[in-house]
């Protein structure tokens, strides 16, 4: 398959290319192995086309229908919207390295648009999974208030179904004590009210208890390890942590534990309505 899909010269700047992929730009095993694929299944594609090996003088005379048509020969081979991204991404980085020889003109590929991504829902967590990721026992860090804090953060983002960005932006005004609400400013400025359960609360209480810095009324309320505001990276890193540690699936994210929240609260007889009208989505 390799000696009749391009000739030496071609496949020389490939495996420099793949090589490169590898070792300069540190690309993980399993994108260097889809991109060497796509790469292959092209250059075979363009060999069926010219009647023999594909050489730098056919990749030089590459023309964008020439890439439309190879991505509707994969999707009718049953390719989905991902994989056929990932082939033209693949493609791209491979013609602009021989673009950056002289070898070729890149323009065409990137005159090509990538198939437009179905849309997905992040997958929510188990009601175990959730409440083990959002206590102050599943947490992994060795300071006892950043584990708290981090607790903290994500009873909310589950227990409330705050974004991440909105349980971030949150003051020590914004929670009086005893309240059972909490009042949100998501996107576009709308503000809505979503329950304050009694273990939010009491996270919140052990974070402040134990947390180092002073809080004053109207300042963040989580704070980082230097008593800056804490940035969402930290909490999106934390959970990369626990998801390893537990072995959760890459869908375990933040975010996934408020769509946990929406989806547990649906299971449990929830009104879809005030569902939507928790989460400040426009649409379900």
């Amino acid at each position: 398959e390799i000696l009749i899909m391009a000739d030496q010269a071609l496949l020389a700047e490939r495996k420099l290319w793949l090589d490169g992929l590898a070792h300069e730009r540190r690309l993980s095993d399993l994108t260097v192995e889809a991109y060497e694929r796509d790469t292959r299944q092209f250059l075979l594609f363009l060999a069926g086309h010219a009647g023999g090996p594909a050489r730098l003088a056919d990749l030089k005379a590459l023309r964008p229908a020439d890439l439309r048509a190879f991505l509707a020969s994969r999707r009718r081979d049953g390719a989905g919207a991902r994989t056929l991204g990932r082939s033209l991404a693949g493609l791209r980085s491979f013609l602009r390295h021989l673009e950056k020889k002289g070898m070729v003109n890149a323009a065409g590929s990137r005159a090509v648009r990538s198939p437009k991504q179905p849309k997905s829902l992040p997958k929510p967590l188990s009601a175990e999974q959730a409440i083990l990721v959002s206590s102050d026992a599943g947490q992994l860090s060795d300071e006892p208030w950043i584990s708290a804090r981090n607790a903290a953060v994500l009873t909310l983002l589950y227990g409330s179904g705050l974004r991440i960005s909105e349980a971030l932006s949150l003051t020590r005004n914004d929670i009086p004590n005893a309240a059972t609400s909490l009042r949100v400013i998501g996107k576009g400025n709308k503000t809505r009210i979503v329950p304050l359960l009694d273990a939010a609360r009491e996270a919140i209480a052990a974070y402040l208890k134990t947390c180092p810095f002073v809080i004053g009324t109207d300042t963040p309320l989580f704070r980082g390890a230097r008593g800056g505001p804490l940035q969402p990276a930290i909490i999106q890193r934390e959970m990369q942590k626990l998801r390893s540690a537990l072995g959760l699936p890459d869908s375990a994210t933040p975010h996934a534990l408020r769509h946990s929240f929406a989806t547990h609260l649906l299971g449990s007889g929830g009104d879809l309505r005030t569902i939507q009208e928790l989460l400040g989505h426009a649409s379900l």
